[in-house]
């Protein structure tokens, strides 16, 4: 709104607003509005939390140690949406259908996750939405995005191959034309990357949301996958930079940088309040919108494959829990780590809280890291 207010419409006029074209100074910009908000409304936020008597329920079977947790108000990922969606509003050019696609993606999963929150706190237990029901509105949401990048595809606008980090040759098609020419089956050509879509954006989702148990260590984890893929964002729709690092130059995705920024601003003004001794949870609502956000703008700018280094926390969180449950199935109860998500084995290994979430953000940030540097290595 601002963007088209102060440079599309009074430019003409204040030829001092040129500054408001440059994508660089809006982000900054849109971090610094979002880590604003979070701070500003944050305590009005956790006061009708409060109010409403909308606090956490700690599950029974966790550290013991957690149970003194249990009341602290969730659903903080209000707090976290509205810092995002709000800057990427104002600063963004909302004729860009990559920034509608990343918000709506990002409202849809912030939906589900509220959906599930709502329930924990009317029913006042640890259980929302069953498992059936949040994956299936995940993958549902998921495919939405799919469709909507197909469309965007049709008119020219982005392209369903893969990217491959190390191999800038190999850029395999996941829409397969040779299915198209079967009669009345042609849309079999899209199942592969519609597919391939929903289990990225709703695998991030589910990562994001595995990593939520302790005070501040998925949303600092957040911050540095944000501050990634702000980057990745910025050097995919640069010019110079996408032919310099033989990148697939896509012009239109180089708006979601303002997204990722706010995405950083909001995640760091979260982080004041929900440092140790947390004042506030995400909850599902933010886990599920962050790890859908992060999922939708990583399938939107063609680095998904990127995605277990960006999101190497996370990706380890998921793998914990998939090995425990794999592990305790087929060995007969036989369990690999003490207790899954990953962070919780730590804890129970004696190290403190605060000691796990450091070391699990210097994890994050190595990864995020590794995950520049295949930029070059091509």
């Amino acid at each position: 709104m601002l963007y088209w207010l102060l440079y599309q419409k009074l430019f003409p006029y204040f030829r001092l607003f040129r500054i408001f074209r440059y994508l660089t100074f809006r982000t900054v910009f849109a971090s610094l509005t979002a880590l604003l908000i979070g701070l500003l409304i944050g305590p009005y936020v956790i006061e009708r939390l409060r109010e409403f008597q909308i606090g956490q329920y700690i599950r029974e079977e966790g550290p013991q140690s957690h149970q003194k947790k249990s009341g602290t108000p969730t659903m903080g990922g209000v707090l976290i949406c509205i810092s995002i969606l709000v800057p990427t509003l104002l600063w963004s050019d909302l004729s860009n259908p990559f920034v509608w696609l990343v918000m709506l993606s990002t409202l849809a999963f912030g939906a589900i996750g509220f959906a599930d929150d709502y329930i924990k706190v009317v029913h006042r237990r640890n259980l929302g939405l069953t498992a059936r029901a949040k994956l299936g509105l995940q993958l549902l949401a998921s495919a939405g995005v799919a469709v909507a990048l197909l469309q965007l595809q049709a008119h020219g606008s982005y392209s369903t191959r893969l990217l491959f980090p190390f191999l800038k040759h190999f850029r395999p098609d996941l829409v397969w034309e040779s299915l198209g020419h079967i009669p009345h089956l042609h849309w079999l050509a899209f199942i592969p990357f519609v597919l391939f879509v929903m289990i990225v954006i709703a695998g991030s989702s589910n990562a994001v949301n595995l990593t939520d148990g302790l005070d501040g260590l998925a949303i600092g984890c957040t911050i540095i996958a944000a501050a990634a893929l702000t980057v990745l964002t910025y050097v995919s729709g640069h010019v110079v930079f996408a032919d310099y690092l033989e990148l697939q130059r896509m012009p239109l995705v180089s708006e979601l940088t303002i997204f990722c920024g706010a995405m950083v601003g909001a995640s760091i003004g979260f982080l004041w309040y929900n440092a140790h001794p947390a004042e506030i949870f995400m909850g599902d609502v933010g886990s599920l919108a962050l790890g859908g956000a992060i999922g939708t703008v990583a399938v939107a700018i063609k680095q998904e494959l990127l995605l277990p280094f960006i999101g190497g926390v996370f990706i380890l969180e998921a793998l914990s829990v998939m090995l425990q449950v794999g592990s305790y199935k087929l060995r007969n109860g036989k369990r690999i780590f003490k207790m899954a998500p990953l962070h919780h084995h730590f804890e129970l290994l004696g190290w403190s809280e605060s000691k796990v979430i450091a070391r699990f953000w210097i994890l994050a940030l190595i990864f995020a890291l590794l995950a520049l540097t295949t930029l070059k290595l091509r």
